[in-house]
């Protein structure tokens, strides 16, 4: 079956850096869009990060452009969220997710299957 594993958050200082991982197995990760997602407390679950089957294109919520990338190794079936200058609105628990095809989509909907999330703290 589809799984979705995160891990690498934890707890840092504002301005500091953490690298997300999401590994995949049951599918064929590399005919699949993947996404990230995070969820504060109280809040919606919101799109932060999206990247195509091959890589080729991303996109970005405009809270986190220039300081998250987005990546993946189709031959690991890993995506990757690469988290720099972080703030302190940037804590949530931060979910990787399935897209139901090819495309990047802004919304939880389009996506089929998630990961359990890695909680991400950030301290002022």
């Amino acid at each position: 079956q589809v799984q979705l594993v995160e891990s690498g958050g934890g707890l840092v200082q504002a301005g500091g850096s953490l690298r997300l991982s999401c590994a995949a197995s049951g599918f064929t990760f590399g005919s699949y869009a993947m996404g990230w997602f995070r969820q504060a407390p109280g809040k919606e679950r919101e799109f932060v990060a999206g990247i195509t089957w091959s890589g080729a294109s991303t996109a970005y919520a405009d809270s986190v452009k220039g300081r998250f990338t987005i990546s993946r190794d189709n031959a690991k079936n890993t995506a990757y969220l690469q988290m720099n200058s972080l703030k302190p609105e940037d804590t949530a628990v931060y979910y990787c997710a399935r897209s139901r095809g090819g495309s990047v989509w802004y919304g939880p909907q389009k996506y089929d299957s998630w990961g359990q999330g890695t909680q991400v703290t950030v301290s002022s």
